[in-house]
């Protein structure tokens, strides 16, 4: 019984994974070198890709509505998430057993964060197409004031979920309770994490489910009377393929991840749940990736304002390269003209020295 009454803040993370019977996963030195070059491409394409959605829906009036607001703040969600990946690549491998405490807390805490951001983003975007579809608009009625609280409130609870292991739900002083994957993270605390997730994908399924069979029927309905407003009704369902097809692309990489974490809460010793641990990450990384690809895909005038502002950078890159190419060229006249005045000077005061002479 000592044993829990005893606290281990001071000690390094190697403590907690040899608690844990963490011996054999460590990267290989040519293998990290190879996850840090390649995740780093990926995770800046993520960082630069959600840059965009973010920057077009700020740039186009057409996307100022309660849809595109919060779906430029899943693209932030997605924008912290690559920085979160970078930082974990970058503090992997023998360096996270030199890690701290509190180290290790801001490292998974930034993880823990991105997803509990994406995740209530999600569950909020199906409420709004609920309420749009429901009534049969292209967006719903929420004004910028709610749409901002709304954003608030998604990102005070995405803080509260990455802060609550360092806040006091954790194992160190109690290290018979520490889970495999997380070694400071208790079991419980998987458990939670884990259902909790799991089960606001399957509210979010059946939100989806129920659009989705309230579209189908009032389309039959429609198509029995006339095609124009079938053609005028056509954006309120691309934007639900839209967001089912984000919503199905997370749940696959992410219900993976999810049921390990389930496994290792439980403390299933026969699942060897340290084999997951790398592939369930590529996939987490993976879905990242895929969601401004998805974004621009399906909707056609997010592509074309990420193509217009990728012009407008590439012209103002331009422009400043021939500025400054012209800048040189005319300092270069400048200089030319000043040597040739100088050499006539010298020239003219040479052949009056020689008169004189």
């Amino acid at each position: 019984m000592a044993r829990y009454n005893v606290c281990y803040h001071e000690k390094p993370m190697g403590f907690f994974y040899n608690n844990s019977n963490i011996t054999s996963d460590e990267w290989d030195q040519t293998q990290l070198i190879l996850v840090q070059v390649a995740g780093s491409i990926c995770c800046c394409f993520i960082i630069m890709a959600n840059a965009m959605i973010i920057a077009a829906v700020g740039t186009n009036r057409r996307f100022h509505f309660p849809f595109y607001y919060l779906l430029a703040n899943l693209a932030a969600s997605d924008f912290l998430a690559g920085i979160a990946y970078v930082y974990l690549m970058f503090n992997t491998g023998k360096i996270s057993r030199e890690l701290t405490v509190h180290g290790y807390f801001f490292r998974q805490g930034l993880l823990d964060t991105s997803l509990s951001a994406s995740l209530t983003n999600l569950l909020v975007i199906a409420l709004e197409r609920y309420i749009s579809i429901m009534n049969w608009k292209v967006h719903s009625n929420l004004t910028k004031r709610r749409v901002t609280l709304l954003i608030a409130l998604v990102w005070g609870i995405s803080l509260f979920m990455g802060a609550v292991p360092s806040l006091g739900w954790n194992c160190i002083c109690s290290l018979d309770l520490c889970s495999t994957l997380a070694p400071i993270f208790s079991r419980s605390y998987l458990i939670f994490w884990s259902v909790s997730n799991l089960v606001l994908f399957l509210i979010m399924v059946g939100i989806y489910l129920r659009i989705y069979i309230y579209v189908t029927r009032k389309t039959v309905v429609l198509n029995a009377h006339t095609s124009r407003s079938i053609q005028r009704k056509r954006t309120p369902i691309k934007l639900i393929k839209t967001v089912m097809t984000v919503l199905g692309a997370f749940v696959i990489c992410w219900t993976p991840g999810l049921v390990v974490l389930l496994m290792d809460g439980l403390n299933c010793e026969e699942c060897k749940v340290l084999k997951f641990k790398r592939g369930l990450l590529l996939l987490a990384v993976l879905n990242s990736v895929m969601n401004p690809i998805i974004y621009s895909y399906r909707d056609e005038e997010m592509w074309t304002t990420i193509k217009n502002l990728m012009r407008c950078v590439c012209s103002g890159t331009r422009r400043q390269r021939s500025s400054r190419a012209n800048i040189q060229r005319n300092s270069g006249r400048e200089t030319n003209s000043s040597l040739k005045e100088n050499n006539a000077e010298d020239s003219k005061v040479s052949t009056t020295e020689i008169l004189t002479s």
